[in-house]
């Protein structure tokens, strides 16, 4: 992808990576100093990631723990900040170790600088995977 892609579809790419099971390949979407926040973090789970090394670290095993399908609904939102979006989406799959289904619903408040991912806040509710008392999903390695 070039500097110049819309941040839409930019993002776009980076959800094809993830149902490639192509997690390096999203985390090339990442610049060096990117942050990765969760507003809803459970006890336990990371709020906060600080830099690509960090988010490849806690994205690392992702397949192993979520087996994603489809997004079958994606709305991204243009902002009066020209380099940031928001987006409305629901992800489906399963639960690798239990076979359970997973069905998530997020909003993404992403920022691209020169083409890369440079600030992502994911507002997802753990209370979706925490009900299933044994999914082992919590990004620590």
């Amino acid at each position: 992808m070039t500097t110049d892609t819309a941040p839409a579809d930019l993002y776009r790419h980076g959800l094809r990576l993830l149902l490639e099971k192509d997690i390096d390949g999203w985390v090339d979407l990442w610049d060096e100093n990117g942050v990765l926040e969760f507003p809803f973090a459970p006890d336990g789970w990371p709020e906060r990631l600080e830099g690509k090394a960090a988010v490849a670290g806690y994205l690392r095993d992702y397949p192993g723990h979520i087996d994603l399908h489809d997004f079958p609904s994606v709305e991204i939102h243009r902002t009066t900040a020209p380099r940031t979006i928001v987006v409305e989406m629901r992800g489906v799959g399963r639960l690798v170790r239990t076979g359970n289904p997973f069905d998530m619903t997020y909003i993404a408040v992403v920022t691209f600088d020169n083409g890369l991912i440079t600030h992502y806040r994911d507002y997802w509710n753990p209370l979706t995977v925490l009900r299933d008392a044994s999914a082992d999903f919590t990004g620590s390695n």
